[in-house]
């Protein structure tokens, strides 16, 4: 697949040295409001586990490595003390790194904690199908340059799951993309969790909401532009998380999520700024990082795919 390549070949858009964050801002990047309240989980589900001595916490797709840092800082002592830190990527380990993190390029086989995956799925490279003049969806073929054409008709598995899915009425020009092989990526990640929870957060929609034309798109020094699989730009496509999830998971919005976890973006009292005025200044520049994390639409709306093993929904 010409994306597979493109993204993460030899000279591929995540292997360059700026790193994703040289591209596009996440809620990582937002603030570390948005740390903390994973650093906030991590603690849940090290109370649901029992606090072992032994509590992993799996930062797939770290980028340079970010968010795990930001939650190892987070931490309270006691709990930073017996975490055991993996940053999954495929990019070389950044220098400076906190040496309590291992750099892994693919997840550990075994984990008891929190695996969390901020921005992963939508990388995950899938089919495009496109519904031709007859009503029939063909898979959307595309050369380096970008240049599209229409391939032969989605069949088998890839046609099993979009009839399931996301089925295209037969009106020419129709899109969408064949979330398959992130249903068997999630699948396959969440299989290492022995007992803890995992967590997928993405652009994400739901059945009954599918977008007419797919989300297909690229993105280079923080500007939208064309999905061109040259490795110049990212190339991403909303994940349709409901197809992911496994038995006993479920779907949440990230502003629900992170007002359980005590990022809520309510001002400060106006009171304070006469009692203690660089508090107030400090906590409204902090409510306006959480209202940026919590706000609709945007990072908000970002869906959370909370799935847990072994334990009870952490987040319930």
């Amino acid at each position: 697949m010409a994306a597979e390549a493109a993204l993460y070949g030899p000279g591929g858009f995540y292997r360059r040295p700026e790193g994703p964050a040289g591209h596009f801002r996440t809620s990582v990047h937002a603030s570390p409001l948005f740390a903390e309240a994973v650093a906030g989980l991590l603690c849940r589900v090290d109370e649901a586990l029992g606090r072992p001595s032994g509590l992993d916490f799996v930062d797939m797709a770290a980028g340079r490595g970010e968010l795990v840092s930001g939650v190892l800082t987070a931490l309270p002592a006691d709990v930073a003390a017996r975490t055991r830190a993996y940053a999954v990527e495929i990019a070389g380990r950044p220098a400076g790194l906190d040496h309590r993190i291992e750099w892994l390029a693919e997840p550990p086989k075994s984990v008891t904690g929190l695996l969390f995956a901020n921005e992963w799925l939508d990388n995950v490279p899938v089919e495009v199908a496109e519904v031709d003049s007859a009503g029939v969806p063909r898979v959307v073929l595309v050369r380096e340059d970008g240049t599209e054409r229409l391939g032969e008709p989605v069949s088998g598995a890839e046609a099993e799951w979009l009839a399931r899915w996301w089925p295209l009425p037969a009106e020419e020009g129709l899109r969408a993309e064949i979330g398959l092989p992130r249903d068997t990526t999630w699948a396959s990640v969440v299989s290492r969790v022995e007992q803890g929870l995992a967590v997928a957060v993405d652009y994400a929609h739901t059945a009954g909401a599918r977008p007419l034309f797919g989300t297909l798109t690229g993105f280079r020094e923080g500007r939208e532009t064309a999905p061109v699989p040259d490795g110049s730009c990212d190339i991403t496509a909303h994940v349709a998380l409901d197809a992911c999830t496994l038995p006993g998971g479920r779907v949440l919005a990230q502003r629900d999520a992170l007002r359980t976890l005590g990022i809520a973006g309510a001002r400060p009292p106006l009171a304070l700024a006469t009692t203690n005025p660089s508090a107030y200044v400090r906590a409204l520049a902090s409510a306006g990082e959480a209202a940026e994390l919590t706000a609709a639409s945007g990072l908000g709306d970002f869906g959370w795919l909370v799935q847990p093993v072994g334990i009870p929904d952490v987040l319930a």
